[in-house]
């Protein structure tokens, strides 16, 4: 029963009992995309920075970056968003 509701939720958000909730969409850029994934504090940002020339909030509390950074990097003529 647990994992019906669950896929129900999946199929159809908008009927979610979580309320409302803010999204983002990045438009597709390149040969291939990659997302870096982790616990707070990690060093996401700080990666993303370091390899890719964007510039992102970075601070010794968790969660300083809401928002989807996305970034480029060029290896071997390819475009890696």
């Amino acid at each position: 029963a647990k994992l019906a509701k669950l896929r129900t939720q999946l199929l159809d958000p908008g009927k979610s009992a979580g309320g409302p909730s803010e999204g983002f969409d990045v438009k597709k850029f390149g040969d291939a995309r990659v997302a870096l994934i982790g616990f707070p504090s990690a060093g996401k940002s700080t990666l993303l920075s370091t390899i890719t020339e964007t510039e992102s909030a970075q601070a010794n509390y968790e969660f300083t970056t809401l928002t989807c950074i996305p970034g480029v990097i060029y290896y071997n003529d390819t475009k890696v968003q």
